[in-house]
């Protein structure tokens, strides 16, 4: 399993809109984007249905790092346009700073321990080499 879906599985598993549901016999985290609140869906070997993101809450651009306080999921869309928008400003920009403190709020709103039922990859937060 790559880094990525580790990440994918750790954000969700620690976001308390994602309920684990069983769909076709596979085990799911079903739960919703953290901008738009698009329905995502992520089975627990890391398989995305429909495309579900590991959105950086603190863009990596500006020292954002791998620990789950500062990671989310969100679709596809809305995590590009945030990249596309947002990230590349100053890292004092009213407007970066705006979506972060949005963000930030969002994530502490949805923490929780990860259900005890799941049986989560081991999730390394050291910054890849």
């Amino acid at each position: 399993m790559s880094r990525s879906h580790r990440l994918l599985l750790w954000a969700a598993a620690t976001d308390r809109t994602f309920e684990l549901r069983t769909f076709g016999g596979r085990r799911m985290l079903v739960g919703k984007c953290i901008h738009c609140r698009r329905k995502l869906a992520i089975d627990l070997r890391g398989s995305v249905v429909p495309v579900a993101t590991v959105e950086h809450i603190v863009p990596k651009t500006h020292g954002g790092t791998d620990a789950l306080d500062n990671l989310a999921v969100a679709c596809r869309r809305c995590n590009s346009t945030k990249g596309v928008r947002v990230d590349p400003r100053r890292a004092d920009d009213p407007v970066l700073q705006e979506v972060i403190a949005t963000l930030r709020a969002r994530r502490a709103e949805r923490m929780r321990e990860p259900p005890p039922e799941l049986h989560l990859p081991e999730l390394d937060v050291r910054p890849p080499r």
